[in-house]
C-alpha cells in the first residue's frame, strides 16, 4: 500500500496495477453453461430469425419482471429507437442531458428532438418539475433514465405525464435486477428499454430489449425490429433489422443464470468503498436504497473540489497513472456535445444541477474483474491523494508547467 506522494505513480513511482482496472468489465459466468449452448446453436444452425435461445431469453425477461412481452433487439439503442417509432412520438421528447449519449441520440437519429430537462441532485434523474417546465406544445413524450442501477421518480414523473397527456417510457438500460417500490424495474410507463451490453450486470454480448405490457404496441415492435414481416413473407409496415442473435442470447442466458451471483459480488464491493472512503472530507458515495433491489452496478462518488482542494479530473490523473481507469460519466452531458451543444434554444441550456453533477462525478472499478484486494488498494491510494489534496495539485501544476 502506498503512503507517500513520491509512490504515485504520476509522480514516478511504480504503477499499482500491472492490467488495466476498468469501471465496467464485463461478468462472464458460466464458460460450461455457454459453450454447451453455442455447440447446441451451431449443430441446429440456427443463428438468428427468433431461434429457441432468443425465445427462452425472453422469456426468462418476462418471468423476472412480471412483464407481458419482452423483444429482444441487437442492442439497447436500436431498441430505444424502434419504441419510439413503435409508440408514435413526434416533435419534441424530454429527457435529462446526465445519461449515456444514446438516449438522445436514438431520438434524434430517428428526427425526434431531445429537449434536455435537469435532475434531483441527490438521484441524479430527472426532476419531475424540470420536466414539466420544459413542455411545450410540440412534447409528445418523456423518456427517463433509471441511473446507476437506481430508479428515477417514477410516480412523480407518471403525474406531469398524466397532467399533459404525455407518452411516458423508460430508459432502464442500467437496471437489471433492481426495483421500484418494491417490483422490478421494468413494469412501468408504455415500455421500458433494457440493455444486455457487456459492461451490464446481465449481457450477451452486445444486446437490449423493449418490455411492455401493452398487445399493440409489442406487435408493432415485433414488426418493426424484423424488416416490417407480419408474418414468414408479408410484409406490412417500415421496419428495419434489429433482431438478437442466437449467440447473444445464449450468452443472455447464461449471464442471467449468475445474476444473484454478480449482484453479491457488486455489493460486496460496494460496502468494501462504503467502509474504506467513510469520512474521507470532500468525498460523498452515492448510496442504493437498501429497502429496495439494487443490483449495485455502480460505485459512484463525488468530489467536492472547494472542501478538499483538488478536483474529479485531477483526483482522475492520479488513479489513471496507476491503471485505474475510473470514469467521469457523463461528462460533460448530452447538451454540451454534439449535435446539441451547437443547436441550443434561445438562451441555452439551463441545467445548473446537471452542469455541477456532471463536474462531481467518479465511478470507480467494481464487479467480479474487481478483487477486494484491488478495491483496498484503490480506496488507499484515493485517501491518500485527498488528504495531501493541496501538495498533489501543487505538484500536478509543475509538471505540467515543465512539460
Amino acid at each position: 500500500m502506498k503512503s507517500t506522494l513520491e509512490e504515485l505513480a504520476v509522480f514516478g513511482g511504480p504503477v499499482a496495477f500491472e492490467r488495466p482496472l476498468h469501471v465496467g468489465a464485463p461478468n462472464i459466468g458460466s464458460r460450461r453453461h455457454l459453450f454447451q449452448r453455442l455447440n447446441i446453436m451451431l449443430d441446429a444452425r440456427w443463428l438468428t430469425n427468433d431461434g429457441p435461445y432468443v425465445q427462452q431469453f425472453e422469456q426468462a425477461i418476462r418471468q423476472q419482471i412480471g412483464i407481458k412481452h419482452c423483444i429482444g433487439t441487437c442492442n439497447a439503442t436500436v431498441a430505444l429507437e424502434i419504441l419510439v417509432r413503435a409508440a408514435g412520438l413526434s416533435g419534441e421528447v424530454i429527457v435529462p442531458a446526465f445519461t449515456f449519449v444514446a438516449t438522445a441520440h436514438a431520438l434524434r437519429w430517428v428526427g425526434l428532438t431531445p429537449v434536455f430537462a435537469d435532475i434531483h441532485p441527490s438521484s441524479h434523474t430527472l426532476d419531475p418539475a424540470a420536466v414539466e417546465a420544459a413542455i411545450t406544445p410540440r412534447t409528445s413524450g418523456i423518456m427517463a433514465v433509471h441511473l446507476w442501477g437506481r430508479p428515477c421518480d417514477v410516480d412523480g414523473l407518471e403525474a406531469v405525464a398524466a397532467r399533459h397527456d404525455l407518452v411516458l417510457a423508460f430508459d432502464a438500460a442500467q437496471a437489471v435486477g433492481s426495483s421500484y417500490r418494491g417490483k422490478p424495474i421494468g413494469q412501468r410507463g408504455l415500455a421500458e428499454v433494457l440493455s444486455f451490453h457487456a459492461t451490464k450486470i446481465v449481457n450477451s454480448f452486445e444486446g437490449g430489449a423493449i418490455v411492455t405490457n401493452d398487445d399493440e404496441l409489442a406487435e408493432r415492435v415485433r414488426r418493426m425490429r424484423c424488416f416490417g414481416f407480419s408474418d414468414y413473407d408479408t410484409v406490412t409496415a417500415l421496419g428495419i433489422n434489429g433482431k438478437m442473435t442466437e449467440a447473444a442470447a445464449a450468452m443472455g442466458l447464461t449471464s442471467l443464470e449468475s445474476l444473484s451471483t454478480f449482484v453479491d459480488a457488486n455489493k460486496s464491493r460496494h460496502e468494501l468503498y462504503g467502509r474504506l472512503l467513510s469520512g474521507t472530507p470532500g468525498l460523498t458515495l452515492l448510496p442504493y436504497d437498501e429497502r429496495e433491489r439494487c443490483n449495485y452496478q455502480y460505485v459512484v462518488v463525488e468530489i467536492d473540489e472547494p472542501s478538499v482542494g483538488l478536483s474529479r479530473d485531477e483526483l482522475q490523473r492520479v488513479l489513471f497513472a496507476e491503471n485505474i481507469l475510473a470514469r467521469r460519466y457523463f461528462y460533460p452531458g448530452c447538451h454540451r456535445v454534439e449535435p446539441y451543444a451547437s443547436e441550443p434554444p434561445t438562451g441555452g441550456w439551463r441545467l445548473p444541477v446537471t452542469d455541477r453533477i456532471a463536474g462531481r462525478v467518479l465511478c470507480l472499478p467494481t464487479g467480479t474483474a474487481a478483487s477486494l484486494a484491488a478495491i483496498r488498494q484503490i480506496c488507499g491510494l484515493i485517501r491518500l491523494t485527498l488528504a495531501r489534496a493541496h501538495d498533489v495539485r501543487r505538484r500536478l501544476q509543475a509538471r505540467e508547467v515543465a512539460l
